[in-house]
């Protein structure tokens, strides 16, 4: 029943912009936290980010610090990643999920920073 599905990735230059979208169903969005991960070939999938329910704690992993931004809409079941100064160590698939167990993983969207 838990659905996640991951949109707005693309092929961007280095020090681009991208906005990504996972839109949640199947369960009660509002009191979840979520987080985005994502994953390079070859290796393992990356904590990328984390917001609480309700938008009030956000967390970053160091290597986009600065350069990304997590936020959700309760209202419409959907959590974003804000993704600008893109460097190609970002090129990745991008996947969203539902703490605090990560059971539900998706297709992904392809993240691509040319150089």
């Amino acid at each position: 029943q838990v659905q996640l599905v991951e949109s707005g990735g693309g092929l961007v230059q280095p020090g681009g912009s991208l906005r990504l979208s996972c839109v949640a169903s199947g369960f009660t969005f509002s009191i979840y936290a979520m987080s985005w991960h994502r994953q390079a070939p070859g290796k393992e999938r990356e904590l990328v980010a984390y917001i609480s329910s309700s938008g009030g704690s956000i967390n970053y992993a160091d290597s986009v610090k600065g350069r990304f931004t997590i936020s959700r809409d309760n209202a419409q079941s959907t959590v974003y990643l804000q993704m600008n100064s893109l460097k190609s160590e970002d090129t990745a698939v991008y996947y969203c999920n539902r703490l605090p167990v990560y059971s539900y993983w998706g297709q992904g969207t392809q993240v691509t920073v040319s150089s």
